[in-house]
């Protein structure tokens, strides 16, 4: 099982950074978070383009290896691996988490201030703990998938 758990997280977690940064269209991103049905129907784009991503990784590593998934680790393991990435994406949901763990200061590191010359960058605290949440829950998503 442990190379199995091995190459099912490195298969998931490649194609997380191609699905999150390659796949994922501009509007999807800059309306995700957003309140009401634009933004639950962009993030939900989203979530099933990245999913769709991350089920032809896991394709490519079955035709390579030989590897045969059991289906119900399989279903189980992506539906953790889509419920908890959208709930991410929503954005509202994971500030208070950082809220709520005393991380509220790291989220607003290196985000562009109110009246300033700032430019926005991926090295904000928003994004570090998004990206971490990800790959938290991604690490989950493979243990129930090689199980």
């Amino acid at each position: 099982m442990t190379g199995t758990f091995a190459a099912v997280f490195v298969a998931l977690y490649a194609a997380h950074q191609v699905a999150d940064h390659w796949v994922q269209t501009q509007h999807q991103a800059d309306h995700k978070g957003r309140a009401g049905w634009v933004g639950r129907w962009n993030c939900t784009k989203h979530v099933a383009t990245y999913g769709a991503t991350q089920l032809v990784a896991l394709a490519l590593l079955t035709a390579v290896t030989g590897w045969r998934p059991a289906l119900a680790p399989m279903v189980l393991g992506m539906a953790v691996n889509l419920v908890t990435h959208y709930i991410a994406d929503r954005r509202t949901p994971l500030f208070r988490l950082a809220l709520a763990t005393g991380s509220a200061v790291f989220w607003k590191l290196g985000a562009p201030r109110a009246d300033r010359d700032d430019n926005p960058s991926l090295g904000t605290g928003a994004y570090a703990l998004d990206q971490s949440w990800h790959v938290g829950w991604l690490f989950v998503a493979a243990l129930v998938i090689s199980a």
